[in-house]
């Protein structure tokens, strides 16, 4: 059984013994009891303890408790009364605000008197002591400072009322002319600085400077002189007081908030409960629970997800609002028996959003739950639940990451994992020519067509996998190469004319890949320029794009030039950032350029770029483009690999015919997978073999 503790403790963690002499009686026979080993004295505690519970309210600390209950609600029904007669005593002449503020200063008094008298009693009565003691102790600072602010506005509204109309009229006309001569001076200035550019002696970035202070300086005399105008001079300071009236009301209200906060957090709450109750009862109901703890605003909020919880997600997930699907149920049946315009995709992405929205609901339901509980068992130990003030504060600072987080979660799971976990389950069924409407399920079978190399897809599978892996590991490496040598090249001393090099190695990256994948395909065509070469050096027709080997070997060198300008750019950078002491030292060491090439050049080129590198292999591995534009993933063996893909496609070309021009939907779903995970199998092998990801650096 849950026993009382000893002492209470705050926000901050102080230890603070029990007011409540009754709880306090109670906690201290918990202790004997437990420490007790003796068996009749332990009984006769225990009989001690109940005869006390028994007697509950004749306890004489239950009994002042009682009265003070009973006197504290005799205070405040008074209160009431005399505060109004108070606020209707207040001259009608007074600011809102500051009548407002007066009539709560008053009431701030009358508890202050009240609580100083229970304040040994109670925690509760010492909280509502302190807090009204601030009050008073803060307010008449705010109402001196509206007070001050109102005085000079005043005085302003009347110097507006004396302002003479002609000495007005005429200060402008001069403002007029000095604008014009300021402007005309301004202008020369700007002539003469653009004169000096001209001539040589200032840059341009000196010339951008001296036009921009010029304009600033033409701009500060212009208001400088304008304030010379009793009208806008008593106009600027009206709006600058009420500016200033309004932020100050907000920055002192602001202060004695986060003062009455700091109580709260520095004096504990006493209360009889001994274990959470409310969390326990309310976990189904978000906002009840914040709103019986007396956390109002945060209980809209959470009302708020009750109303996601039982009128959104829940209806979406049996089947209401859906488009077409059945909720949760309608990825059981995938429209199975269902109308003719019912598809079996839309019943499978609405389930699935059913699902998500579900998930969604039940973390909410859980958050509720946990604040509820968290709230109560820092009640029970003495910490005061945090109002809206602190709850505001909390989330703007130690909530802010999560708050900032959350779109891009939302995103994440509509626009990414719903897809994905569609693409997944498609993989189960048989969505084919056959069934583009209605499909079923139909278990591992798409796998097992892939793994065995069977049927009309499946069956190739395995050709076009083993030349996927030879592209991946060959044009990589042969652009990394490329890139690394010409970085190198380039970087040399001894190499004149460097800015040309390196605009002519990076133009492969910089020129959209279309354009070159395209140029070379037209070049290697039948009757295109470097067919039309070979043709005449060779004196055969040689025919790339028609020759499963040359048309291979052409998409690697191709790959090859174009990586290269990426890997060129990664390592000139690196490269330049190297110390030039390390060379030099390895020079006294007698370090020939292979080795410092090997020891120096390369471990730390690595260390920085490998995993970009890492992605590179990823990427090609998925690289649809160079295929698709080159040969359509041609030349065609329908011997070798059937009508659904030529002797170049890769696994990604290969899942796009079969998709998109073949409706092979299920299979082509199951090779994503399978692609998917072998993708982010290897790149989580690259990134682990790299120093930097063994170092923590990603």
């Amino acid at each position: 059984m849950t026993s009382y503790s000893l002492y209470l403790k705050d926000n901050i963690g102080n230890k603070f013994e029990r007011k409540n002499k009754y709880l306090l009686e109670l906690a201290k026979l918990d202790e004997k009891i437990k420490e007790e080993t003796d068996k009749k004295k332990k009984s006769l505690l225990q009989s001690e303890k109940k005869n006390l519970i028994a007697n509950k309210k004749k306890h004489p600390h239950n009994i002042k408790l009682k009265e003070f209950h009973k006197e504290e609600k005799d205070f405040l029904r008074s209160l009431k009364n005399s505060e109004a007669d108070f606020e209707k005593s207040l001259s009608d002449t007074l600011n809102s605000k500051v009548r407002q503020l007066k009539t709560r200063m008053y009431h701030h008094k009358q508890r202050t008197e009240f609580y100083k008298e229970y304040v040994e009693l109670t925690y509760e009565a010492e909280f509502k002591f302190k807090k009204s003691k601030i009050n008073v102790e803060q307010i008449p600072e705010i109402i001196s400072f509206i007070e001050g602010i109102e005085s000079e506005l005043d005085e302003a509204m009347e110097q507006k009322n004396k302002l003479d109309p002609k000495k007005d009229a005429r200060l402008k006309i001069e403002l007029k002319t000095f604008k014009e001569e300021a402007k005309k001076k301004r202008d020369e200035e700007i002539k003469k600085v653009k004169e000096r550019k001209k001539e040589g002696v200032i840059s341009s970035k000196a010339e951008t400077n001296a036009i921009r202070e010029l304009k600033r300086e033409y701009k500060n005399q212009v208001k400088l002189e304008s304030y010379k105008i009793p009208s806008k001079e008593n106009k600027d300071f009206i709006k600058s007081k009420q500016r200033e009236l309004s932020n100050g009301i907000k920055r002192e209200e602001k202060v004695l908030k986060a003062d009455i906060a700091d109580a709260r957090r520095k004096i504990p709450m006493e209360i009889a409960k001994k274990r959470p109750i409310i969390a326990y009862l309310t976990p189904v109901l978000p906002g009840l629970g914040q709103l019986i703890n007396g956390q109002r605003r945060k209980a809209i909020f959470f009302f708020l997800v009750s109303f996601f919880v039982y009128f959104i997600a829940i209806p979406y997930a049996l089947g209401y609002g859906n488009y077409q699907g059945e909720g949760i149920a309608g990825l059981i049946t995938l429209a199975e028996g269902g109308a003719r315009v019912h598809k079996s995709l839309i019943f499978m992405i609405e389930g699935v959003v059913a699902i998500f929205l579900l998930l969604i609901a039940i973390g909410l339901l859980y958050a509720s739950f946990r604040d509820v509980l968290l709230t109560e068992r820092n009640m029970i130990s003495g910490i005061r639940p945090p109002n809206w003030f602190e709850t505001k504060r909390m989330l703007f600072q130690e909530g802010f990451p999560y708050i900032s987080s959350l779109p891009a979660m939302l995103v994440i799971v509509f626009i990414v994992l719903v897809p994905v976990i569609t693409t997944l389950l498609v993989s189960f069924t048989n969505m084919n020519p056959q069934n583009q409407s209605k499909f079923t399920w139909i278990g591992i079978e798409n796998y097992k067509l892939i793994a065995l190399g069977e049927g009309l897809a499946g069956s190739v599978f395995w050709l076009i996998f083993v030349w996927t892996v030879i592209w991946t590991l060959v044009a990589t490496t042969l652009a990394i190469l490329l890139g690394f040598f010409l970085a190198l090249l380039v970087n040399n001393d001894r190499i004149k004319g460097k800015k040309f090099f390196r605009t002519i190695y990076i133009l492969p990256w910089a020129v959209p890949a279309f354009i070159t994948i395209m140029f070379f395909s037209i070049m290697v065509a039948p009757g295109g320029v470097i067919t039309e070469l070979l043709d005449s050096l060779f004196n055969a027709r040689i025919e790339i794009k028609n020759d499963t080997i040359l048309t291979r070997a052409a998409l690697i060198l191709i790959q090859g030039w174009l990586g290269s300008a990426y890997v060129f750019l990664l390592t000139t950078g690196v490269l330049q950032a190297i110390p030039g002491d390390l060379y030099e030292a390895a020079d006294i060491d007698g370090a020939s350029t292979y080795e410092k090439l090997r020891r120096i050049t390369v471990p730390l080129v690595l260390f920085q770029i490998a995993p970009l590198l890492v992605t590179q292999y990823t990427f090609n591995f998925n690289n649809f483009s160079v295929i698709f534009l080159f040969n359509s993933g041609g030349p065609f063996d329908p011997q070798r690999y059937g009508n659904l893909a030529g002797s170049s496609d890769l696994l990604i070309s290969y899942v796009y015919k079969l998709a998109l021009v073949n409706q092979y939907q299920a299979i082509a779903a199951a090779i994503t997978i399978f692609i998917s995970l072998g993708v982010m199998f290897f790149a989580f092998l690259g990134f682990r073999r790299s120093k930097g990801f063994k170092e923590g650096r990603l």
